[in-house]
């Protein structure tokens, strides 16, 4: 779930199935009501007058771009550039805020979910839901519905491989506490440990110098891999989302009621076709890979 240098042309236009996704009420526990009105002015925010929204440092693309700023490395979440930065723009917009009034901070990955206060009021950092996960934050409403794939280098034994079963023999890599580590556990259950590495640009490294087979990661990210860090890699394949229903949701603290507001604003997005362009714009490609079956 980690990306770096700059955002590339590659990522310039794609139609994906499923865009409005699955947008379960079970996600969140936030609902919107005569008593919880989604004007500006009555929201409760981290900062009064500023909407505060967290992501982790570097920032990479296809979900972040945009030139290099301090503190932010790689992409600037400010720019507006990137998938998640425009999405947040976007929803910020629907809540009557100006792209000044959107403050930034560094997050961990990690820390995002975690149980406990936030200094955020919402996170967006390529953070799938979970069960697990929402006993201790809440989640909006789903802004992307993505697949694993999993990153090979051409020419070697797994580039060949055509099923999940085909790679089960091999060394896969992911970040720890992220559900592509959880899917390799799961769902492809290989005969060998993981490996498990603090960042996905740990990972990515690891893939370069040969200590994995194949990296795991969401299919977009896959596609930034092999564009950019790897050279001579390709995506053997994505898995069935079928299989995990995997959605990305912005993280909010546990009970706070302006996940019910960003909720009708991602409908609003997604019912007049907002958030569609913005995915055709930022996450080229996503369906040009092999379902690995």
């Amino acid at each position: 779930m980690r990306r770096s240098l700059a955002l590339v042309p590659l990522f310039a236009a794609l139609a994906l199935a499923g865009c409005g996704g699955s947008s379960s009420s079970s996600s969140s526990s936030g609902k919107t009501t005569a008593s919880n009105s989604c004007a500006k002015a009555d929201l409760t925010l981290v900062n009064a007058g500023k909407l505060t929204v967290g992501t982790d440092n570097p920032a990479f693309p296809p979900w972040f771009g945009g030139p290099e700023k301090s503190p932010w490395k790689v992409s600037d979440p400010r720019s507006g550039q990137g998938f998640e930065s425009a999405v947040t723009y976007a929803v910020a917009k629907k809540l009557g805020f100006t792209n000044p009034e959107v403050n930034w901070i560094v997050v961990p990955f990690n820390t995002s979910f975690a149980p406990g206060p936030k200094k955020f009021d919402f996170d967006i950092n390529q953070i799938s839901y979970t069960p697990a996960r929402a006993k201790v934050v809440d989640f909006s409403d789903s802004y992307y519905n993505v697949n694993q794939a999993v990153v090979a280098k051409r020419g070697t034994p797994i580039a060949g491989a055509q099923s999940s079963a085909d790679l089960q023999k091999y060394k896969l890599g992911a970040q720890i506490g992220t559900t592509s580590y959880q899917y390799i556990k799961e769902f492809i259950k290989p005969s060998q440990q993981p490996a498990v590495f603090d960042s996905n640009d740990a990972a990515v490294a690891a893939l370069k110098n040969g200590q994995i087979d194949g990296l795991v990661v969401d299919l977009p990210t896959a596609f930034y891999v092999t564009a950019v860090q790897v050279p001579n890699s390709k995506i053997v394949g994505q898995f069935p989302t079928g299989n995990a229903g995997e959605r990305f949701g912005m993280v909010f603290q546990k009970g706070n009621k302006l996940v019910g507001c960003v909720n009708v604003a991602l409908n609003d997005l997604k019912a007049d076709g907002t958030l569609q362009k913005i995915q055709e714009k930022w996450l080229a490609k996503v369906g040009n890979a092999p379902i690995l079956h």
